[in-house]
């Protein structure tokens, strides 16, 4: 892109600047922690409900950032000589502006998608099935919000065939914001469903807000077999000069399907098309996938595609990986897979991510050859190498004969090699060693082998977590809270057993408030693993105050024991102003100070110069449970009135907190300056389960199949007595992991082959069985202990315990996995 001018940027906005720089805006940049071209780019600074971009604007500065699109001039502005303001009114509006200004540009046809589910994955199977015909830009993953579609239309480039980008909304007229600025030439609507329902009023209003978005288009790709979607979409365009190109099961369409036969691992779908017998195999079974492989063929067969490539191609669909995995590697590594695809879009994206993981310094990038780009390899390999060389990686390895020929002359020092099975060989006599390593490569090179040579090597038993629904929980939460509400997150124990660094680093990202965990260790760890909000310790002990203080920890202090003893500690280090939190006991009876000590406590905290009193805190006993509310309310007035005394007595403000995640859902008065949700953004609530996300998922695999004859017996002590023929099946998951002992005998069930199966015999140290008579299971197949068929509080329950014991119990030795678009 050659950029546009300030002027011509100014004007598109309706801005007001002030600043003399000049010069060109090539790069749009929304996150601080995406600059990859500083000289060029223009940050907009975005507000939301949670966040204001406008504070990030000295870290910005300081990287050489020059250009901002802002709702109001700094107050220091004279600090910021060299920078250039664009003043706007609304900056996610001017974002807009800009993006649609540069949409006009793109004189090549744009298909757009849109619809509940499925659009991520048509986009990306367009571009598998056009790839090698025809030259596509499309939006990166899934950006397709407000934000999102802008920067997805300033990728559009005229040197390609084709622009592919899909749109989202959650309310109601944010699509006729985004028609504005898209104009798409093509639609394609996938399917009406129940996401982001709770703002609308039916299927129907969603359906007319998606359809907005074309009320301009040339063409519209959809189901015509779906009668209301069919009804809606010919009433709302029968005025309009429109091509309506459908597809139906079982009825007449532009494509009429014929029949589905389904095998184990493929579809065979068969079809009329302009009164001749067509068929296309894909390589998937689920209703979804075929339901999306069917929106791809008929938009193929509409841009001309011959049915012999269509054919072809897809029998080759490819699952779409909408998430990095995260896992550990060997001598203390971190691996970043996301080796899927490789665009220049995407690994910009994935260079982006690798910044973001701080627990090593050092960053090791492994790529392949990217395949058709439609740019110049000459071009195209320059762009990566100023993209490498501008995220400043430790050590880059090229794999392919392209990137080898032509990277290789740009990043002196860098190791090449011709393809995957050379670098295989040459593994042994490289040295990966505590940092972190994305491998970013072309399906065609086959990376999950380096990924697996790579990957610590640890025993089957997973526990995936999936940052994903983490956020989205966090987000649920935020949701009941009023704007100036914060948040203090628990991640205490490990991050409830799911890994307190990778948790932490995600609510960081996501600009939580303040983190908590138990202990002083915890939160030195956290340090150490490069987080920097700031995190109370609610468990110090008095053999920690110098680790703690060390590491800009912030103790709770429970009694006047614990206060004494700190104070003499800073005191004695000269410290001054030290923030500390103070928690109160108002019928919890575990921690804290006592009503009746308020005064004691107010008598040696007032106008001790050591302490800085941040927090004021208690913690409700139950909650959750209706039973009690009189007792929580009681609660609460306490609260209030010990807090009331203390601020009082202080003289300035304080933070007061005393609800917890269940505390969040019931008493939305009580939330004062700050909320600790803690097991509900972990996907566990009595009252929001129905919106929360699972983000837990245990699994292990199948090691042995035996058939068991009657009266064999099975396990230890022989509690288990065949009574006839039986099969079982050995998983190598056992109390030592974290599987509750007594779910033995039939207690507890797992999932394996589409079926909830029970443990059979005594469940051992670090294995159990589990009885699969009359199922087709062998060596190697998925068992799930808990996730998405068997929910924690549903394993909890059967063992007699809590969701809490059944997170935290997760041994170390398992494997933890982390998952994120």
């Amino acid at each position: 892109m050659t950029g546009y001018s300030l002027e011509e940027v100014v004007n598109t906005v309706e801005g007001q600047q002030t600043g003399q720089a000049s010069g060109k805006i090539r790069e749009i940049l929304t996150d601080s922690r995406r600059i990859v071209y500083p000289e060029g780019a223009l940050f907009v600074a975005l507000r939301g409900p949670r966040h204001d971009g406008h504070q990030y604007i000295p870290v910005l500065y300081r990287h050489q950032v020059k250009y901002f699109l802002v709702d109001h001039f700094p107050e220091d502005i004279e600090n910021y000589p060299e920078g250039c303001f664009i003043l706007v009114e609304d900056t996610l509006r001017a974002l807009q502006l800009l993006a649609g200004r540069h949409r006009k540009t793109f004189t090549k046809p744009l298909i757009v998608i849109t619809g509940s589910n499925g659009k991520t994955i048509v986009k990306e199977w367009l571009v598998q099935t056009l790839s090698g015909k025809k030259y596509v830009v499309r939006s990166p993953k899934s950006y397709n919000s407000q934000v999102g579609v802008p920067l997805s239309l300033w990728l559009l480039d005229n040197s390609y065939d084709y622009g592919i980008i899909e749109a989202g909304i959650s309310r109601p007229e944010e699509m006729k914001r985004l028609e504005k600025i898209i104009r798409p030439d093509i639609g394609i609507l996938t399917n009406i469903g129940e996401a982001h329902q709770e703002h609308f009023s039916s299927l129907k209003k969603k359906l007319q807000e998606k359809l907005s978005l074309f009320d301009r288009v040339g063409t519209l790709i959809y189901r015509k077999d779906i009668q209301w979607i069919d009804r809606e979409i010919r009433e709302r365009f029968k005025d309009k000069e429109i091509t309506l190109f459908t597809w139906a099961v079982g009825e007449e369409a532009d494509l009429q399907i014929t029949e589905i036969v389904k095998t184990t691992d493929s579809s065979e779908i068969r079809a009329i098309f302009r009164q001749q017998k067509v068929r296309i195999s894909i390589p998937f079974t689920d209703e979804a996938s075929v339901e999306n492989a069917i929106h791809v063929w008929a938009t193929l067969l509409y841009l001309q595609c011959e049915q012999e490539h269509i054919s072809r191609v897809m029998r080759t669909l490819r699952p779409v990986a909408m998430r990095m995995e995260i896992k550990k590697g060997t001598n203390h590594c971190l691996l970043i897979n996301d080796y899927y695809n490789s665009d220049l879009q995407s690994l910009t994206i994935a260079l982006d991510f690798l910044k973001q993981q701080n627990r090593h310094p050092k960053k090791t990038v492994i790529l392949s050859d990217i395949l058709q780009s439609g740019k110049p390899k000459e071009d195209l390999y320059r762009d990566v190498a100023r993209l490498v060389r501008e995220s400043r990686v430790d050590r880059f390895i090229g794999i392919g004969q392209d990137v080898s020929a032509y990277v290789s002359r740009i990043l002196k020092g860098s190791l090449f090699f011709p393809g995957t099975e050379a670098f295989l060989h040459a593994l042994p006599s490289l040295v990966f060693r505590d940092e972190v390593i994305l491998l970013k490569g072309a399906r065609d090179f086959h990376f999950e082998e380096i990924s697996a040579r790579l990957e610590e090597q640890v025993h089957q038993t997973v526990l995936e977590v999936d940052l994903d629904a983490l956020v989205h929980n966090l987000n649920v939460y935020r949701m009941l809270l009023q704007p100036e509400t914060r948040m203090m997150v628990m991640v205490k124990a490990f991050a409830y057993g799911s890994g307190g660094y990778e948790v932490a680093r995600t609510l960081e990202y996501q600009q939580v408030d303040y983190l908590a965990v138990a202990y002083a260790d915890e939160g030195v760890m956290l340090r150490q693993s490069g987080i920097k909000l700031p995190v109370m310790i609610m468990n110090p002990e008095v053999s920690a105050f110098d680790p703690l203080i060390r590491f800009s920890l912030e103790p709770e202090l429970f009694n006047l024991e614990i206060l004494e003893a700190f104070i003499q500690k800073l005191e004695a280090a000269g410290i001054r102003d030290y923030p500390v939190h103070l928690k109160i006991d108002t019928g919890m009876h575990r921690l804290g100070f006592l009503p009746e000590e308020t005064e004691k406590l107010i008598h040696r905290i007032s106008g001790n110069s050591s302490l800085y009193i941040r927090s004021v805190f208690s913690h409700l006993a139950a909650s959750e449970a209706p039973d009690h509310d009189d007792f929580t309310r009681q609660q609460i007035r306490v609260f209030k009135e010990v807090a009331g005394k203390i601020q009082k007595a202080l003289g300035y403000n304080t933070l007061w907190h005393i609800l917890n995640s269940a505390g969040i859902e019931r008493f939305p008065e009580a939330q004062f300056d700050m909320v600790r949700p803690g097991l509900g953004i972990y996907g566990i609530s009595e009252n929001l389960q129905d919106r929360l996300q699972n983000v837990s998922s245990f699994r292990s695999i199948v090691t042995q199949v035996k058939n068991i004859k009657p009266g064999e017996s099975i396990g230890y002590g022989r509690s288990e007595i065949a009574e006839k023929n039986m099969t079982i099946a050995v998983v190598p998951v056992g109390y030592a992991d974290g599987l509750k002992r007594n779910l033995s005998n039939r207690k507890g069930k797992l999932y394996v082959k589409g079926s909830l199966v029970p443990i059979v015999g005594k469940i051992c140290m670090d294995m159990c069985m589990i009885d699969v008579t009359g199922l087709d299971v062998k060596a190697g197949d998925a068992v799930e202990i808990f996730g998405e068929h068997i929910p924690i509080t549903g394993i909890a329950q059967a063992a007699g315990t809590i969701p809490y014991e059944i997170l935290t119990g997760i041994s170390s030795r398992v494997k933890r996995t982390y998952i994120q678009e």
